[in-house]
């Protein structure tokens, strides 16, 4: 302390440094390329000549929207119908579960 009572901050120094000018140079990602494949499997004409198809359910499917890709309107049932062996619902599909692909009139 000094002489008065105050405290005596006049030793005291301060200093401050940045990183910035050490810091890397930033990542060149200029060579990267990107690619994008699907999981869906359609095999055209598996059902012997019956016109059937099949296709691997994939995560976010559901029959309506399966239907609307074959068929071009969500008409699920027919789906449904050829599958009823391993379907007991028509809301409970699964990824991974291969489906029978019915010709639609």
């Amino acid at each position: 302390m000094s002489q008065n009572g105050k405290p005596d901050f006049s030793n005291v120094t301060g200093s401050v440094t940045s990183t910035e000018a050490d810091a890397p140079a930033k990542p060149d990602f200029s060579n990267v390329t990107g690619s994008v494949q699907s999981t869906e499997q359609i095999n055209e004409g598996g059902g012997g000549g019956t016109g059937e198809q099949s296709y691997t359910v994939v995560s976010g499917d559901n029959l309506s929207k399966i239907a609307k890709h074959f068929y071009g309107k969500p008409d699920w049932k027919p789906i449904f119908d050829a599958n009823r062996d391993q379907l007991d619902n028509p809301d409970k599909i699964f990824p991974g579960q291969v489906l029978k692909i019915p010709a639609h009139d």
